[in-house]
């Protein structure tokens, strides 16, 4: 199957980016999930690399074949570009029953010459067996549940042996637990196909679950490109950090120097002393450094960029994400004035299975919320005016309002720049 390799690709509508600058290869037989809040631009990615969409500039190559060209004028459109889309709402014809959805592509196509009859039924039967539906070739779309009817529309896309299938938020009409059958199915049926699936979804877990590579979009801007376990404990800024995993990372604010064996002294959580130290050695003010070169070749690139002829100011401009401190009374964030940052003001992120109860923890603090699941429970620990979230495995009950002493453990906690967002590198933490 054929790499895909998407060069400056740039979707503007008048001064909005929809996608903006985007440089992104999908490997052959990769499974890539575009991964983001609404309107980031990942169904406008898809619909550009699929033809439905035609993206301002750029270049898009699928395989050998350049397919998009903005400076050479190429625009191969989407029936000739050998790759299947599965759509969000099923789209199967109600008049036509399942034998006959899944055959209407097929007898359709035109070159390189028409199907006989019986290598038609053959596809469908070959594909009905793939996706399980073979007892269901007679029955109209109306007979059949949402699992199926999604199964219907996979095999109908899968028929025709696209290069490429392209799923738009397939699994999002469909009730938890069929959703989770149908991850099981579409895991199986990438690695039974042998095809490269590059699937749109807002919901990171279908991301985490699914993904060969994760594609991180937020405001038109790629925001990371790795594997999803790289992408959880790796993040490569705040705003991944947050999107990704749930329940949600723990955001503690910070403020400290390094010292000269390489550990940072923090102050967190109000009047709390702690000691940051990395996995790897790090030289922090080194690091700044870089930063702040970094942002001024941005800014050169920028100025240069907006030298250029036909360019267009962007509106919705890039910000570095405000994330979000849980405290026991919230603060109105749109009536703070912006502080004056410094490279003393860093920021923690802690995930919540390195919160953990134990008798003599460094920190104390209150059950303030309790959710139990069975095999597990999401706590909610108020330490302080500040709320942390944890996870417990096991069938513990918490009360609400008893007193527990927490340690923060593990190696992978997160230091972040809080001027830049950018993640600085992974640790423990000594409170």
């Amino acid at each position: 199957m054929p790499e895909i390799k998407l060069e400056h690709i740039t979707k503007r509508w008048n001064k909005f980016y929809a996608v903006d600058d985007l440089d992104l290869v999908i490997g052959d037989n990769a499974f890539v999930t575009l991964l983001g809040p609404s309107g980031c631009g990942k169904t406008t990615t898809l619909r550009m690399i699929a033809g439905l969409e035609t993206p301002t500039s750029g270049r898009i190559t699928i395989g050998d074949q350049v397919v998009f060209d903005s400076a050479l004028g190429i625009n191969v459109p989407a029936n000739k570009r050998k790759v299947g889309f599965l759509f969000q709402n099923y789209a199967l014809w109600p008049n036509m029953t399942v034998y006959q959805n899944i055959a209407f592509g097929l007898s359709n196509i035109k070159e390189p010459r028409k199907l006989t009859k019986q290598e038609i039924d053959d596809t469908v039967h070959r594909v009905a067996q793939v996706v399980k539906i073979t007892a269901f070739m007679d029955r109209y779309p109306a007979e059949l549940s949402g699992g199926q009817q999604q199964r219907v529309a996979i095999a109908r896309t899968l028929a025709p042996e696209p290069s490429v299938l392209f799923m738009d938020e397939p699994l999002s009409n469909l009730d938890a637990k069929l959703r989770l059958e149908m991850r099981y199915e579409l895991q199986r049926l990438h690695v039974e196909t042998g095809s490269t699936f590059v699937y749109v979804t807002h919901d990171q877990m279908e991301a985490m679950t699914l993904a060969t590579q994760i594609c991180l979009i937020n405001n038109g801007v790629l925001q990371q490109y790795d594997a999803p376990l790289t992408v959880y404990n790796r993040p490569n800024n705040l705003f991944v950090a947050d999107f990704v995993g749930n329940p949600s990372i723990n955001f503690i604010e910070a403020k400290g120097k390094q010292r000269p064996d390489g550990g940072v002294e923090l102050t967190i959580l109000g009047d709390k002393k702690a000691v940051f130290k990395p996995n790897q050695p790090l030289d922090l003010p080194a690091w700044f450094k870089g930063r702040d070169a970094r942002e001024a070749l941005a800014v050169d690139a920028l100025k240069k960029r907006a030298a250029e002829k036909g360019y267009v100011e962007k509106d919705n401009k890039d910000e570095t994400f405000r994330y979000h401190i849980d405290k026991v009374e919230e603060e109105d964030l749109p009536l703070q004035e912006n502080p004056v940052l410094t490279d003393e003001d860093l920021v923690l992120g802690v995930r919540p299975e390195f919160i953990d109860i134990v008798a003599g923890g460094a920190l104390e603090g209150e059950i303030y919320g309790a959710m139990p699941t069975g095999m597990e429970s999401t706590i909610k620990v108020r330490v302080g005016d500040f709320l942390l979230t944890g996870v417990v495995f096991g069938s513990t009950l918490f009360t609400i309002g008893s007193k527990v002493h927490i340690d923060i453990s593990g190696d992978n906690i997160l230091l972040f720049d809080r001027r830049s967002g950018r993640c600085i590198t992974a640790g423990s933490l000594e409170c």
